[in-house]
């Protein structure tokens, strides 16, 4: 009622089939020993190929049985006439397998080249694509540089319309201050401005290397104790407790809190 599950397959373990070892009888000859140099993937298992050599052996061998006999002076050109015509024969059948093996290999040769075609194919398929695409990106990228050169000029364009006689104009301080995206507010660099000059002026400089902990000991023990100790005094009531607040008091401290 139990089974077992294994890693590999049946088929990876079984080995080739065995042959026994076989003695062969004086004065016979098995038909059996002539299938000796087929053997396991050579010719085994027997397929429509190996079916027909076992037919064209039997009928050879009976061919053989009726030949005239050697020391039969009168029959040797009989005998003579039937070889040459199984000579013939032989041949015919052998150029028959050289044609059966011709065409096999042409069909084996087509498939090879239209295996290859394909490939080729793809790869031609795929080049294209890539160059396509390349094509494309570099037709995106020039049709937005015509853009922003257009969005540039027709700035230029809408600027100096504004301005078709050429007038000079005094600058208006209390626009300027008031429009938070004018020249005081955000400078342009392109008219030479440049946020990031001069940034080293805002770097603290300390005469204490302040990146070791003997420079933080010297700078502590240069501050003065109103520094290092603060000394925190309560503050005096204004008015005296009595337990009663004037009503000038609570309003003053309500004036306060709304102030603040």
């Amino acid at each position: 009622t139990l089974g077992t599950q294994t890693d590999y397959r049946d088929g990876e373990t079984q080995t080739d089939p065995y042959s026994p070892e076989y003695v062969v009888l004086g004065g016979s000859v098995p038909e059996l020993l002539t299938l000796a140099t087929l053997t396991w993937g050579r010719g085994l298992p027997a397929g429509l190929d190996e079916v027909e050599m076992i037919e064209r052996a039997r009928e050879k061998r009976a061919w053989e049985a009726t030949l005239p006999p050697y020391n039969d002076v009168s029959q040797i050109m009989k005998r003579r006439k039937m070889m040459d015509a199984m000579e013939r024969e032989e041949w015919a059948f052998r150029e028959q397998e050289i044609e059966k093996l011709q065409a096999f290999r042409l069909k084996v040769l087509k498939k090879l080249l239209q295996k290859q075609q394909n490939n080729q194919n793809e790869l031609d398929t795929k080049y294209l694509d890539a160059h396509w695409q390349n094509c494309q990106k570099a037709k995106e990228e020039k049709f937005k540089k015509i853009q922003y050169d257009c969005a540039l000029r027709l700035r230029k364009l809408i600027a100096k319309s504004k301005n078709v006689m050429g007038k000079l104009e005094r600058r208006d301080i209390i626009k300027d201050y008031t429009d938070f995206a004018s020249q005081t507010y955000v400078p342009l660099s392109r008219i030479g401005f440049f946020p990031d000059n001069h940034s080293e002026r805002f770097v603290v400089k300390s005469f204490y290397h302040l990146n070791t902990f003997a420079g933080l000991h010297e700078l502590e023990a240069s501050l003065p104790d109103s520094v290092t100790q603060i000394k925190i005094k309560p503050p005096e009531p204004k008015y005296p407790i009595t337990g009663y607040i004037r009503r000038s008091a609570r309003l003053e401290v309500a004036l306060a809190q709304v102030h603040q």
